[in-house]
């Protein structure tokens, strides 16, 4: 459902000039029911002007009325002609400052795992240029040894809703120009949700690499028993080389 605009200065007109509940406003607003009578006892939106609903075309008199008469009723945004259309995007995606140093990990994750996908869908999920996505499909970007591919929904930068829409577009552009798919590219066409429940397959340290293939010579019976026969005797374990050369010239001499 559509939501008015300066939602919370609407919330506060509503609680200081109606006796609509804290969940009805908070149902019309967008807002937590709490936060609401944090309105009310003057402890959320401190010195925030009330934003007229009725006045400013957002709901009528009578939607009130009717809210104020039955706590049930929901209040219902008034239809506005002139604002058709409005929440749709216009122009390229804007991505927040914040994150736009992680939209090359985001490019490098639809190229990698949806090659289906054209430059222009890319640049639409993620809010990115064409030259920037060549770049990271040719590893001709500056900091491509340092990318490392990250889901984009994960990151923020789409939703899931849109890339799952990207893909299936992709796919029903590729059968309908009679390409053939391998089982590759296949198991590619995936959803997020899907590729994010992938087990990584196990991988070996570096240290250690290579001694999964390393095996001992020789037959393990002979050194089993060579150690037996060697040092069944205490004394002869601990008997140090030329110890009986020794005991042999003491035993002469007396």
């Amino acid at each position: 459902m559509s939501k008015p605009i300066m939602a919370k200065a609407t919330a506060v007109w509503l609680v200081d000039n109606t006796t609509i509940s804290f969940k009805q406003i908070a149902d019309f607003v967008g807002m937590h029911e709490l936060e609401v009578q944090g309105i009310a006892d003057g402890d959320v939106a401190a010195g925030v002007k009330g934003f007229d609903p009725i006045a400013n075309n957002q709901l009528t008199q009578e939607e009130i009325d009717a809210a104020e008469k039955n706590p049930s009723h929901k209040l219902k945004l008034k239809f506005n002609p002139a604002a058709q259309g409005e929440e749709k995007r216009r122009g390229p995606r804007y991505t927040p400052l914040s994150k736009r140093q992680d939209r090359p990990a985001s490019i490098l994750w639809l190229v990698k795992f949806h090659p289906e996908l054209t430059d222009g869908q890319i640049g639409k999920l993620v809010g990115t240029t064409k030259p920037t996505i060549q770049a990271i499909r040719d590893r001709t970007h500056w900091n491509i040894s340092n990318i490392q591919p990250i889901d984009p929904v994960a990151l923020g930068l789409c939703k899931q809703s849109e890339l799952d829409a990207a893909v299936q577009k992709a796919a029903a552009k590729k059968a309908r120009e009679g390409e053939v798919m391998s089982d590759d590219e296949r198991r590619k066409l995936v959803s997020t949700e899907q590729s994010l429940e992938m087990e990584a397959e196990p991988k070996i340290p570096t240290a250690i690499e290579g001694l999964e293939t390393f095996t001992l010579s020789g037959d393990d019976s002979d050194d089993d028993d060579k150690s037996d026969s060697d040092y069944a005797d205490a004394d002869s374990f601990f008997s140090l080389p030329g110890d009986s050369d020794d005991d042999e010239e003491e035993d002469a001499k007396s």
